[in-house]
């Protein structure tokens, strides 16, 4: 089943459903050095893009959009079952959109959504170890700790790489002013 998402608004940026043309930038960006690193260029081909824009995976993808321009991706999947109601996130900013607080920002934006709009009491994250700048971001937002998972993603190089387990419950998020539910417009 194909899931088109909203768009959700934040003070600086736009997470909106993907359009065919958007494939050709998010391969771009993924084959950046600083996202290739950890999404892998292998991982990245333009036509595995436009099926994911298409909604033809298990993920809920957005394009990050600031000032009218593709930033990145984010994206969610869901466990529905009514005694679990979680999701997992994922995401990526072109380098010169990183260390300005804009994935902070979509993180958050889209958190709040998942939490009021789908009904999720708790969010999972869960980047590579070694990716301390990813983890600062979602810490920021409110994200915790839970633990490592060994040998869990394979690296670039072919190797298997370990990645740390963050949760966020639904009160433990970190709202900014102009963030509230209802953030679409």
């Amino acid at each position: 089943m194909t899931t088109v998402p909203p768009s959700l608004f934040g003070r600086r940026l736009l997470l909106r459903a993907g359009q065919r043309a958007d494939a050709a930038a998010l391969h771009r960006i993924r084959c950046q050095p600083s996202v290739s690193e950890w999404w892998g260029v292998a991982h990245s081909k333009e036509h595995e893009i436009a099926a994911e824009l298409r909604g033809e995976s298990d993920e809920v993808l957005f394009v990050i959009e600031v000032d009218g321009e593709v930033a990145g991706s984010i994206q969610y999947s869901e466990e529905n079952e009514p005694d679990y109601r979680q999701a997992g996130m994922d995401i990526y900013l072109a380098e010169a959109f990183q260390g300005r607080g804009l994935g902070a920002e979509a993180i958050a934006v889209l958190a709040g959504y998942l939490i009021d709009e789908r009904g999720h009491h708790r969010l999972t994250i869960d980047p590579a170890v070694d990716n301390a700048g990813a983890i600062r971001c979602y810490v920021r937002v409110g994200f915790r700790r839970v633990g490592v998972m060994r040998c869990c993603e394979r690296a670039p190089d072919g190797s298997w790489r370990d990645a740390l387990l963050l949760d966020l419950l639904a009160d433990e998020l970190i709202r900014s002013p102009v963030q509230s539910a209802g953030q679409s417009r």
